[in-house]
C-alpha cells in the first residue's frame, strides 16, 4: 500500500475490517481494452496484499465480491472487528480443525497485469490467508505452495508431488486437504489423485477459480471458503472438487473427483458431474452429501503414484487412420479412443486394432458423448471392435479412461490384469447402472432439490 494511501486512511481512523465508502478510480478489462472508471462503493475494508495493484485498496461488496480501486476519498461508515493480519510462511493461523492448503498455481491464485491483461500465478501462503481472512474462522489454516504454475503445464511428476504431499498433510495430523488448482486441467489431476490415494482419513478437495482473485467478477472467495468447510469437516475419504453451482454467489457443488467436467471455457458455474449427480452441495455453513459418499478411511493412507507416461488419448475423427494409430502404438504402452456414440469408429481400424492388443498394447474405448455408457454390443462394428480385445470405458469420461489406464499401467504389465483392473469399480469411476439424475432436466432437479437456486 502507498503511503498517501495508507495516510489517507490513518487520517480517517479507518482500519481494515471497517465498513467504508470509497470513491475512485476502478480499471478493468473489456473487448475493446483497458477502461478506468469514477465509481463510489461501499463494502468491507480488506487486508492489502501483493495481489494488489499498487496505491490500490480492496474492498468486500455486500454481493460478496471484492473490487480494487484506486482511492482519491475514503470515509468511515462503521468501525468492524478487524482483520487478524497473518504471517504464515512455515505455520498456520486460525482456529479450530486443522486444514493443509496446497498451491499449485492457476487462476485462483493470480492476479491480473493490467497493463497487458494477462494473468500470472503469483501468490504467496501469506498472501492467500490475507486474501480470503474469512478461512481463519473456519479452520486452523497452513497454506503451502507446492508450485506456481498455470495448470495447462501440469504432468504426471506434479501429480505424484500434490499426492506425497497430501499424504504427508494427513500424517501430520491435518483433518482435510484443499488443492487449490487451475481449472484447465483440473479434471485430470483430481483423477489422478483419486487413483494415487486409498484410505484416506478425510477429503482432499480440489478448488480452483474462472477469474482471478483480484477481478470483481471473480468466483474464488465462495469456493475457497467452501473447499475449507468441507475438508474441516473430515469427509467424505475420497478426492473431490468444490466449485460454483450457479453463476450466483449463492452454493458450491460437490464433485467427485474421478466424476467432473469442465463444461464451458468462462462461466463460474462451468463444472458439472458426469453421468451421476454431484457428490454434494455446500450452502453457506452447511454440508450435504449423498449417501454413497466414501467414509474417511481409518488404517493410514496408502500412496501408489507408478504411472505409465506411454499412454494417448485420441479422437475417432473421420480423418483417424490405420497409419496414424500405428504411429501412436508404435511409441505407446496404451491408448484411451474417445469414440463416436456407444464408442465406435471407422471398421478399417479394427484390424490394426486387434494386431496391436496380440502384441501387449492396451486399447480403451470410451465415448466422445461425455455423458452415457460405451456399448459395444449393439452395432455390428462394436461387437468386431470387441472380438479384437479392446477394453470398454463404461461410464467414464474419456480424460479419467485416460488417467486410470496410466495409472493401471504403473502398478501392472499383465494384459489380464489391465483388462480387469479398467473394467473393474476403484474410485466411483464407474456405476453399475445409469441414474436418471446424471443427466438433463433430472440433474439440475436433483441440484434444486438439495437446496441449489437455478439461474442462468
Amino acid at each position: 500500500m502507498k503511503d498517501d494511501v495508507r495516510r489517507m486512511l490513518e487520517e480517517g481512523g479507518i482500519e481494515e475490517g471497517d465498513r467504508v465508502e470509497v470513491v475512485g478510480m476502478m480499471r478493468r478489462l473489456t473487448y475493446e481494452g483497458e477502461v478506468s472508471e469514477e465509481v463510489k462503493v461501499e463494502g468491507i475494508l480488506l487486508p492489502s496484499t501483493e495481489l494488489n495493484a499498487p496505491g490500490n485498496v480492496v474492498v468486500k461488496l455486500k454481493n460478496g465480491y471484492n473490487v480494487s480501486i484506486k482511492p482519491t476519498k475514503v470515509r468511515l461508515l462503521e468501525k468492524g472487528r478487524g482483520f487478524k493480519r497473518a504471517e504464515v510462511e512455515g505455520g498456520e493461523a486460525g482456529e479450530g480443525e486443522r486444514v493443509i492448503i496446497l498451491g499449485t498455481g492457476g487462476t485462483i491464485a493470480s492476479f491480473v497485469e493490467y497493463s497487458t491483461g494477462a494473468v500470472y500465478p503469483a501468490i504467496t501462503p501469506s498472501d492467500f490467508l490475507r486474501a480470503y481472512p474469512e478461512l481463519s474462522r473456519i479452520a486452523r489454516i497452513e497454506p503451502k505452495i507446492l508450485f506456481s504454475i498455470l495448470s495447462e503445464e501440469i504432468t504426471p511428476a506434479h501429480w505424484r508431488r500434490m499426492a506425497e504431499a497430501v499424504k504427508e498433510a494427513f500424517e501430520g495430523g491435518a483433518r482435510g486437504v484443499v488443492v487449490a488448482h487451475g481449472t484447465d486441467t483440473m479434471a485430470y489431476s483430481s483423477a489422478a489423485l483419486s487413483f494415487m490415494l486409498d484410505g484416506l482419513p478425510g477429503p482432499v478437495v480440489f478448488v480452483g477459480s474462472q477469474r482471478s482473485s483480484d477481478r470483481p467478477s471473480t468466483d474464488a472467495a465462495l469456493n475457497v471458503l467452501s473447499a475449507v468447510r468441507l475438508a474441516a469437516s473430515g469427509r467424505p475419504g475420497e478426492v473431490v472438487a468444490v466449485m460454483h453451482g450457479s453463476t450466483s454467489d449463492t452454493f458450491c457443488l460437490i464433485h467427485r473427483g474421478v466424476r467432473m467436467r469442465k463444461m464451458h471455457t468462462s462461466r463460474r458455474d462451468a463444472f458439472m458431474s458426469v453421468s451421476e449427480p454431484p457428490l454434494g452441495i455446500i450452502t453457506g455453513e452447511r454440508i450435504q452429501l449423498r449417501e454413497d459418499a466414501t467414509p474417511p478411511g481409518e488404517g493410514g493412507v496408502v500412496v501408489r503414484t507408478e504411472m505409465e507416461e506411454a499412454v494417448q488419448l485420441l479422437q475417432a475423427t473421420p480423418t483417424l487412420t490405420p497409419k496414424v494409430l500405428d504411429r501412436v502404438l508404435e511409441v505407446s504402452k496404451g491408448v484411451v479412443i474417445a469414440g463416436t456414440g456407444l464408442g465406435h469408429m471407422r471398421g478399417e481400424l479394427t484390424e490394426r486394432v486387434k494386431y496391436w492388443v496380440e502384441e501387449g498394447r492396451a486399447v480403451v474405448v470410451a465415448s466422445q458423448c461425455i455423458f452415457g455408457r460405451v456399448n459395444l454390443n449393439v452395432y455390428r462394428t462394436g461387437r468386431k471392435l470387441l472380438e479384437a480385445g479392446v477394453i470398454p470405458a463404461s461410464d467414464m469420461p474419456p480424460e479419467v479412461a485416460y488417467v486410470k489406464l496410466m495409472w493401471v499401467l504403473g502398478q501392472t504389465s499383465d494384459p489380464e490384469e489391465v483388462r480387469g483392473m479398467m473394467m473393474r469399480n476403484l474410485r466411483g469411476e464407474i456405476s453399475e447402472s445409469s441414474s436418471p439424475a446424471g443427466f438433463g432436466e433430472e440433474y439440475y432437479r436433483w441440484v434444486e432439490r438439495m437446496g441449489g437456486g437455478a439461474d442462468g
